[in-house]
């Protein structure tokens, strides 16, 4: 099986690259997501909870940007200018992986106070519960695409065509 530009750089470097790129974001964002449940149940916008969440958020936020930015410039421009990508499964869990930059940067500006100060502090909680589920959702779809054996994008659009082999 031929993996995803993604699996394959969880897979490389073992145990270091699945902690730099796996582990410690999504411990971060469960940390969010966990104390985020907390703190709309219990409405306590304030407290420890509240501060393991803030500092969770900035420094989600600021590791995910080093993330991208390093992963875009030698990964993605360099198979980008070379043709190197297996098809649009790899593209897609690559893409959708790359895109918690925006949730994660965005939670990460919401607990700075670069966007959103002049709203109250439940209004802010609402825009931070909305990044983390976006957040959720985007992470998911790059881990399901990541699994994927990309040439089964190309081998079911060669089977539409007829040339799926059967006879």
């Amino acid at each position: 099986m031929v993996m995803t530009h993604y699996m394959e750089l969880l897979a490389v470097n073992q145990p270091w690259n699945l902690i730099l790129y796996m582990a410690i974001p999504v411990i971060l964002a469960e940390t969010i997501a966990v104390s985020e449940l907390y703190l709309l149940y219990t409405r306590a916008l304030d407290g420890w909870v509240r501060q393991i969440n803030r500092w969770a958020g900035i420094l989600v936020g600021i590791y995910f940007s080093g993330i991208t930015v390093t992963l875009l410039v030698t990964a993605v421009g360099p198979l980008s200018a070379s043709g190197g990508w297996r098809g649009p499964i790899d593209v897609i869990a690559v893409g959708f992986y790359l895109l918690g930059v925006v949730p994660l940067g965005g939670l990460a500006l919401l607990e700075l106070g670069v966007v959103a100060r002049e709203r109250s502090p439940w209004e802010r909680m609402k825009i931070h519960a909305g990044l983390v589920a976006v957040f959720l959702v985007v992470a998911h779809v790059a881990m399901i695409f990541g699994m994927l054996d990309p040439s089964l994008a190309w081998a079911g659009a060669m089977e539409g065509m007829g040339h799926g082999g059967h006879n």
